[in-house]
């Protein structure tokens, strides 16, 4: 009688049957593993998953009123317009002299761009709602992404001479291409202060020549921005430009504005007030760091400013920090020439990368524990099978999280790893039927590919329904709201995905490797 041979039931011993003898099957495994190297080196890194964080703040400034009449007539009116607003959590108003400011936030993982539109929009349907006098409001969104640098700089000086203005117009000039960057989002000047012209103005001379703070203020703007370029055209047909430089140049300009006549004489800025050439006095923030030196000792302290980078979302922050780095270097000859020195005091890049590094790592390390107590219970063939799986099945999910918009943080990582012990199951289950098979006197005359596959096939469906049961557990972590499920969302959204990756390495590669790496002992071939 002809022996029959074995058809599979299960997608298992179908799978098992089609890349047994294929010979684009190796082709495949070291395709998927290259896809996973390269996933992992472009994937953009951070050391946080990204939350989605809306809100959206509110300034309506009304001049002359006063904290309770702001509070009556612009906080709580727009209060209650902004409750109106659906998905908004939380209403946060302030009243100031002349100033209201409401503040909207948005329940987590509302959608920036809708959350902005919809709060603008109610405030533009309503905008009959504001006394008479006030001016338009203005509508700051939100950006978590944009608010939280990734990089800050800390410049200082040891150039006793060295004014705080000075120093905040070298680190000004850094900043404009810093900002350039690829991928860098906003860019900000923490501490120091602007060059500026002050000017104190008298008040006992003010009355005595009749004037207002009014008055010297329209005096002092008419000049403060360029004058309007003058055009022309020649008889050549070609077009001239007057152009006339900032009126203000130095504190002697200042002086000689002309803010008044009185009976036919003008009445210059200077009989009336105080022009120096100085800093923003109204700018009370400052900033000071200590530095430690090779002997571990702080330096007194001494002034500062910090330039914040931050950059844009889905960005890598390693490739961002790294090129913030390089871009400093360009100028650190000009900055030391100028007795300018720098240190880099936040570098979320660095940390990131070092985290997914470790992780890594651990789950290298995790990989070879498994190696060795597989040795130790199946044998070194069946051992080397089950470790080739996991960084297949960790490939797999990597380029599917690239393709889904994921970053690589320490939630991702830590995703793989709870999963990493799961991932294993399927391969070691069909590696130790297929040992049974092997072993046993009744398989000894079976063609080893048909003995794969009918092993294989065996477990199928119990190993398809147990791996489903698991992926089910981690459906509902998907479903959790708020910040922690935003912060938890990588664990759902890679685990399933690795579980399903799992089930198809062991089916195809398992069954390929063993009839290539395994032997038959030696008590089977007796019975042939």
């Amino acid at each position: 009688m002809k022996h029959q041979p074995y058809e599979p039931k299960d997608v298992a011993g179908k799978l098992a049957k089609t890349f047994i003898q294929n010979p684009l099957t190796m082709v495949l495994g070291i395709f998927l593993l290259a896809l996973g190297y390269i996933s992992l080196e472009i994937m953009p890194r951070e050391e946080n998953p990204q939350m989605v964080v809306s809100g959206s703040t509110v300034i309506v400034a009304l001049p002359g009123a006063t904290a309770a009449e702001v509070e009556r007539v612009i906080v709580k009116p727009l209060e209650r317009k902004l409750k109106e607003v659906k998905g908004v959590e939380h209403i946060y108003g302030t009243a100031m002299d002349n100033v209201g400011i409401v503040n909207a936030a948005f329940f987590i993982g509302e959608k920036k761009e809708d959350s902005n539109l919809k709060v603008y929009d109610k405030i533009m349907q309503n905008s009959d709602m504001f006394p008479k006098g006030a001016m338009n409001p203005i509508i700051k969104p939100l950006d978590i992404d944009v608010d939280i640098p990734i990089v800050s700089v800390a410049f200082y000086s040891n150039d006793k001479n060295m004014t705080e203005t000075d120093l905040y117009d070298n680190v000004k000039s850094i900043q404009h291409y810093i900002n350039g960057l690829p991928n860098v989002a906003v860019t900000d000047l923490k501490g120091g202060h602007k060059h500026q012209f002050n000017i104190e103005v008298d008040i006992n001379k003010l009355s005595g020549y009749n004037l207002s703070l009014g008055q010297i203020t329209q005096a002092v703007q008419s000049l403060a921005y360029n004058v309007p370029n003058i055009k022309n055209r020649t008889k050549d047909n070609k077009i001239v430009i007057f152009g006339v430089k900032n009126a203000i140049q130095s504190v002697e300009d200042i002086n000689n504005i002309i803010v008044a006549e009185y009976m036919g004489s003008p009445i210059y800025l200077k009989q009336v007030a105080t022009v120096t050439d100085g800093y923003n006095y109204q700018n009370f923030k400052s900033a000071q760091i200590s530095i430690r030196s090779a002997d571990h000792k702080f330096s007194k302290l001494q002034n500062q400013v910090t330039l914040t980078i931050s950059k844009l979302q889905g960005t890598n922050a390693v490739v961002i920090a790294d090129a913030v780095k390089e871009e400093l270097s360009k100028y650190k000859d000009m900055l030391s020439k100028n007795g300018i020195n720098y240190v880099i005091t936040r570098n979320d890049g660095e940390r990131a990368n070092d985290a997914v590094n470790e992780l890594v790592m651990h789950l290298v390390v995790s990989i070879i524990i498994i190696a060795i107590l597989l040795i130790f219970v199946l044998g070194w063939r069946e051992s080397l099978i089950v470790t080739f799986t996991v960084p297949a099945i960790l490939a797999i999910t990597l380029f599917v999280a690239y393709l889904s918009g994921q970053t690589i943080n320490r939630i991702t990582l830590f995703a793989f790893l709870l999963s990493l012990g799961l991932l294993v199951d399927a391969a070691i289950i069909v590696i130790e039927n297929i040992h049974r098979h092997y072993h046993s006197a009744d398989s000894a005359h079976k063609d080893k590919d048909e003995l794969m596959i009918e092993a294989t096939d065996e477990i199928g469906s119990p190993t398809n329904i147990a791996t489903l049961a698991i992926i089910m557990t981690m459906i509902p972590m998907a479903f959790v709201g708020q910040m922690m499920g935003q912060f938890m969302k990588p664990i759902p959204a890679n685990v399933p995905v690795a579980l399903i990756a799992s089930l198809f390495v062991a089916y195809i590669f398992t069954p390929y490797l063993a009839v290539r790496i395994l032997k038959r002992p030696k008590h089977n071939e007796e019975h042939k």
